[in-house]
């Protein structure tokens, strides 16, 4: 079971990525929905971060759920060496402060997503964000049929192609949530597809690094991130034609039973 975070906690991560308020307020959101998925699977032993973000943060949300999980390997793979290195400093800054002090993962260079010869032995969970709208039509559906083989469990978030203001603002392509589910459906016999990350202000707004170090210290700041802590738990009540519309994300969690047969030839 996650243990609670507020977005307030969270925000030390989005500093180390150099990031603000709106990537504390995602992995709030995403928290939330990941956390009734995940208490239905057995804890995950061997994690794999399947790329990294096309342009905002790091994904250390996932860092710490490998860290709230107690997972033993923690692997991140990634065609593009800078954004490798961008995730080693954003790591060393979160630690610089203490935060996911019990991390050391595993840096892995591949040719291509969705190929996986530099990869050995499975995995029990596979995670994803903000990857899948860089890759063209054929290797988004490499990406998705790879890693759904290579681990039981698969969590994939992307932007949200029906809200026009990542085209506008954050300048991301996206994907609609008809879109990933058809990528996903014929890998998994469970899965879940929805909206999550609809915050009061759209993707891509950013603030100076002056502006969101003074965040981190005002009582005012913290007063509104508490409220929005509360926001984000009545996301899903919200309409779904307005959800479609104005959240920053669409997800889809694959959830493939592990057969007897695999189960003994993993020992």
């Amino acid at each position: 079971m996650l243990p609670h975070r507020s977005i307030s906690s969270l925000y030390p991560l989005a500093l180390a990525e150099g990031e603000g308020i709106g990537t504390a307020y995602e992995y709030y959101a995403k928290r939330l929905i990941l956390a009734p998925w995940l208490a239905s699977l057995r804890p995950p032993g061997r994690l794999l971060i399947a790329g990294l973000p096309e342009k905002y943060g790091s994904s250390l949300d996932f860092f710490l759920l490998a860290q709230d999980l107690a997972v033993t390997e923690v692997v991140v793979i990634e065609d593009r060496p800078w954004a490798l290195e961008k995730c080693r400093q954003s790591l060393a800054a979160a630690q610089a402060i203490g935060e996911l002090t019990r991390i050391r993962p595993q840096y892995v260079i591949v040719t291509e997503m969705g190929l996986t010869v530099e990869l050995t032995g499975e995995f029990d969970m596979c995670l994803g964000s903000e990857v899948l709208q860089r890759l063209d039509a054929i290797g988004r559906r490499r990406y998705v049929s790879s890693f759904a083989n290579l681990a039981p469990s698969l969590a994939l978030f992307v932007p949200n192609g029906d809200n026009s203001s990542h085209r506008a603002v954050s300048g991301l392509s996206g994907l609609s949530l008809t879109e990933l589910r058809a990528l996903i459906e014929p890998e998994g016999a469970s899965a879940t597809c929805g909206y999550v990350d609809m915050p009061p202000f759209p993707p891509g707004l950013t603030r100076s690094p002056a502006q969101r170090e003074r965040a981190a210290n005002r009582k005012l700041e913290g007063l509104a991130m508490w409220a929005l802590g509360y926001y984000a738990r009545v996301e899903t009540y919200f309409p779904l034609r307005w959800r479609r519309l104005h959240s920053h994300i669409a997800y889809a969690f694959v959830y493939r039973p592990v057969t007897t047969h695999q189960q003994a030839e993993g020992g």
